[in-house]
Formats: C-alpha cells, sequence, structure tokens
C-alpha cells in the first residue's frame, strides 16, 4: 500500500510539472484605477499616510480614489487623486492623457507632465 501510495504521489507531481502555467493578466494592460494592484482600501481623506513615492494610491469607504503626497514637504496625507490611467511604464509617453497619473509595475507614482514638448509618465513624487 505505501509503495502504490508513494507510486502515486509521485505520478501527480510529475502530471502537475507538466501542466501549463495559469494565464496571469499582464499589468501593463491596466487603464484604470480598479485593476491597479497595491490600492489602499478604507483609506481616510486628509489622514497621514507614509510612502509618497510608492504604493500610493487608496480608495475611501465610498469609493473616492485618493493617493499619499506631501504638499510643499509638509507631513504626507490623503489627497483626491486626479484621473488615474492605471499600470503605466515610467519614461513612456502618455499623449492625451495629460495631468493624470497612474503606478509603474513596480508601484512607483507616476504622472504624465510634457518634458521638452512630450508628454511622459515621470516620478509623481518629484
Amino acid at each position: 500500500m505505501r509503495r502504490t501510495l508513494g507510486a502515486c504521489v509521485v505520478a501527480l507531481t510529475a502530471v502537475g510539472l507538466g501542466a501549463p502555467a495559469l494565464a496571469v493578466a499582464d499589468p501593463l494592460s491596466c487603464d484604470d484605477a480598479w485593476c491597479t494592484p497595491g490600492v489602499t482600501p478604507g483609506v481616510v481623506l486628509g489622514a497621514t499616510c507614509e510612502d509618497t513615492g510608492h504604493y500610493v494610491f487608496g480608495t475611501t469607504s465610498w469609493g473616492r480614489l485618493v493617493f499619499c503626497g506631501s504638499p510643499r514637504r509638509y507631513e504626507p496625507r490623503y489627497f483626491r487623486s486626479p484621473q488615474m490611467s492605471g499600470v503605466k511604464e515610467e519614461h513612456a509617453v502618455c499623449q492625451g492623457l495629460e495631468s493624470r497619473v497612474a503606478q509603474a509595475p513596480d508601484g512607483l507614482f507616476l504622472s504624465c507632465v510634457s518634458i521638452d514638448g512630450t508628454p511622459r509618465w515621470v516620478r509623481g513624487d518629484a
């Protein structure tokens, strides 16, 4: 019986290793706040927060999108967020999305601003 059970475990493990991996959504195809990873739920608008550079987005209990920012380098707190465009790559062109915010795949806070006449995703905490 032990030999049979051991053979079954080995066979099932081998089958599992040969099975195709489950498809995972490409984070770069995310174009709004609701598919962005790392958004903190239950944030209180105006409450203090920690990190103004990475994973800065949150939602209030009533669904408003907010971000952790530090105006004029005061203590960081949550503010209403501009319109969010999901997950984008830093330095990529963001034509037509000026004044919007996004998050890089590594959680970096991004803002779409014009640099030398070309709108690009740049660090939003700079």
